[in-house]
């Protein structure tokens, strides 16, 4: 393997890794809790619970008849092959290819939850009880494409920076 196949190996080795920790998290929680169950962590600030999407991120299009299960995934599917291609056009780029490979991860946990189960498992929960704030129940596979989003918005930042200054 020549050096940038071997970088794209690794990018995609660690979207593997984070997919796999999604998948093994999920299952863990969907065999130790009941849907709707929660355990408090931190009382008033963080709790695991075991809710489902249909949707997207904050629920969006779960209300449907259920043709946004196989829209999701088919989305799944194209960031599938879509975001290691663009890592091999950014491989000079870590911060660029971290980004896309969580990003990467990301789609293929959310994508085999909806091929498989048709809904999400999501099971973190924020919330400030104090102040009746509840942040949307989700998971590692949503937090690997949030971080992967402002990585990504990070390294664009960088890049006009960089642009203006030249």
């Amino acid at each position: 393997m020549n050096p940038k196949q071997v970088q794209l190996f690794r990018w995609l080795a660690l979207g593997c890794a984070l997919a796999c920790a999604d998948q093994a998290s999920k299952w863990w929680v969907l065999a130790q809790l009941m849907p709707g169950e929660r355990v408090v962590l931190i009382p008033g600030w963080f709790d695991l619970t075991l809710v489902f999407n249909r949707g997207a991120a904050f629920s969006f299009l779960a209300d449907q008849s259920g043709w946004q299960r196989w829209f999701f995934t088919l989305v799944s599917l194209a960031a599938a092959f879509v975001l290691p291609w663009m890592i091999t056009k950014t491989i000079d780029r870590p911060l660029s290819c971290a980004a896309l490979a969580f990003i990467w991860s990301g789609a293929i946990g959310n994508g085999l939850d909806r091929a498989i189960e048709g809904q999400v498992t999501d099971f973190f929960l924020f919330y400030r009880e104090a102040w009746h704030f509840y942040f949307p129940a989700f998971n590692i596979a949503d937090s690997a494409i949030t971080l992967g989003v402002v990585l990504l918005l990070l390294e664009e930042f960088m890049q006009w920076r960089k642009t203006a200054r030249n």
